[in-house]
């Protein structure tokens, strides 16, 4: 195992996000910081957009990607990974679907990414997710805790913009504060964000959510600057015309985990795929 915060050593992972907050009071500062950066949008130039159940790593020297990035996150938590030394950065869109491989492969591929660089940490953070009656996003931060505390390596937890601190009352609805982030690839810098444009390929890689559990899919090779969709095993959905017959309302009550904080955009690209 090795989560630690401060440099501490937790001895176990934090059961949810209040207790973190509760055991450590810097975390909150950092999330509420975080929270006073106004959310820029980010065009398509420089941007390697990560979708949900996919991952993706890069150097500070890459000449394609300037940003990595992703949206829509309600009950999801965005993962990013950083070594100090060598500023290879890694960026996951969380569910809760293969929590443990995608903090293994993306901790390894980090390590390649260092080799020759001696120094440094690896540091963590953490956006998304809110507090709601079916704690779904508990489910995620507490999948991903457990991943981590039982990881060989010593993982910093530096930022932690999750659950209540991520979350605001509207209407008497919990509705999610940041429903995205982005990294800067060379400086390492976090920030809230948007993205109008999700591509490429959007409708092929959203297909992989309807064909139940996938592993976190490591969409990017750096070395050659190539984004690689696949391969993955999809079967066609099942009375697919029935579903798109249905009401907008329809749609977003049956396929989404909060239908009430959905983004506005949510069944358009539902239908699309």
């Amino acid at each position: 195992m090795v989560l630690l915060v401060r440099g501490v050593v937790q001895d176990e992972p934090p059961p949810d996000t209040r207790t973190l907050y509760l055991n450590h009071p810097v975390l909150r500062d950092s999330a509420s910081q975080l929270l006073t950066i106004s959310t820029k949008v980010v065009g398509p130039i420089g941007l390697l957009y990560v979708c949900q159940r996919e991952m993706a790593v890069t150097v500070p020297h890459d000449k394609n990607v300037s940003i990595i990035g992703s949206d829509d996150v309600t009950t999801c938590i965005i993962l990013v990974l950083r070594h100090t030394g060598s500023g290879a950065v890694g960026f996951a869109h969380l569910d809760g679907s293969c929590t443990e491989e995608c903090v293994v492969n993306m901790v390894h591929r980090i390590q390649e990414l260092s080799m020759g660089f001696p120094d440094g940490r690896l540091e963590m953070s953490l956006i998304g997710g809110f507090t709601h009656v079916l704690r779904y996003s508990e489910q995620v931060f507490y999948s991903l805790m457990v991943a981590v505390h039982k990881h060989q390596s010593e993982i910093e937890l530096v930022l932690a913009c999750v659950g209540e601190l991520n979350t605001i009352m509207r209407n008497n609805v919990h509705w999610p504060l940041l429903y995205g982030a982005g990294v800067m690839v060379k400086s390492g810098e976090v920030f809230p964000a948007n993205f109008p444009d999700k591509g490429p390929e959007q409708p092929l890689r959203l297909a992989r959510l309807f064909t139940g559990l996938q592993p976190v899919l490591d969409v990017y090779d750096c070395s050659l600057g190539l984004l690689r969709i696949g391969p993955f095993n999809y079967e066609p959905m099942r009375s697919v015309d029935l579903w798109l017959q249905q009401s907008d309302e329809f749609i977003l009550q049956a396929l989404s985990t909060t239908p009430d904080v959905e983004p506005p955009h949510t069944v358009m690209a539902v239908r699309i795929e």
